[in-house]
């Protein structure tokens, strides 16, 4: 009896672990199918063709399993975003960083060699992909907002012929606004730090992406109101297909 008590328990475990975890979705793309695993928060990994990207990878243990990253994207340099235990952790020795400059400041000189460095408006091709960096900031702009223009990165990532958009930590900003055939967009939506759930639907409303993903909604108030979020953006425009996932498993 102790013996079936104890399996059934182990089965009510896994199936638990199996409901906490995100599926990932895939989209076809010119080079083959694009892979989206939500991890948490801000982090998420895409893979295609054989090339996995790390986008603000937090938390080692949430990568267990997963394949090495070939590029780490970083944003900026808060704690949610930059983990220089977990990049240690999940990176190989031919692992490329795409960093803003005041994160580089930040790393050891051992990841110099496979740093690439870029500002607001340039960009990178590595291993076919275009990486491309974009201003992310709070508004109105101040010296003393959390996150100030031209200090992080948004970036925006052509992929086989689809743009995805990872917004990092911003507002509503006339970058965002302006993007033009973004088939992917992530967009975060947590108070004080970003922009609340009205204000993410308006500026998605202007730049109107194929899919968005509502990511990085954990505020001081606790998880901003996705499902909100989808109602605006569908109520403005239907055709946008707007993804619930869960970026924050076991809460």
């Amino acid at each position: 009896m102790k013996a079936i008590l104890t399996a059934l328990l182990l089965t009510f475990c896994l199936n638990h672990t199996m409901a906490q975890a995100t599926a990932p979705d895939t989209i076809p793309t010119k080079m083959g199918a694009l892979i989206i695993q939500p991890v948490q928060h801000a982090s998420l990994v895409l893979t295609v063709k054989g090339i996995t990207i790390y986008a603000d990878p937090s938390g080692a243990d949430n990568y267990k399993g997963m394949t090495p990253p070939n590029i780490i994207l970083i944003t900026d340099i808060h704690g949610d975003h930059f983990d220089i235990k977990t990049i240690d952790a999940v990176k190989t020795a031919s692992t490329i960083l795409v960093v803003p400059q005041v994160v580089a400041d930040k790393l050891p000189a051992a990841d110099k060699e496979h740093l690439v460095i870029l500002k607001n408006g340039s960009d990178v091709t590595e291993s076919g992909i275009t990486i491309g960096a974009i201003p992310m900031y709070n508004l109105p702009e101040s010296a003393t907002a959390m996150h100030t223009k031209g200090r992080g990165n948004g970036y925006v990532l052509t992929i086989g012929g689809k743009k995805v958009y990872i917004s990092g930590d911003t507002q509503g900003i006339p970058e965002m606004r302006a993007l033009k055939n973004i088939d992917i967009a992530f967009v975060c939506m947590n108070l004080p730090y970003t922009m609340d759930v009205k204000e993410a639907a308006d500026a998605v409303l202007a730049f109107k992406p194929n899919i968005v993903y509502p990511y990085h909604y954990r505020g001081q108030g606790g998880l901003s109101d996705v499902n909100m979020f989808k109602s605006l953006v569908n109520t403005g425009d239907a055709k946008i297909d707007v993804r619930l996932r869960n970026w924050y498993p076991g809460k």
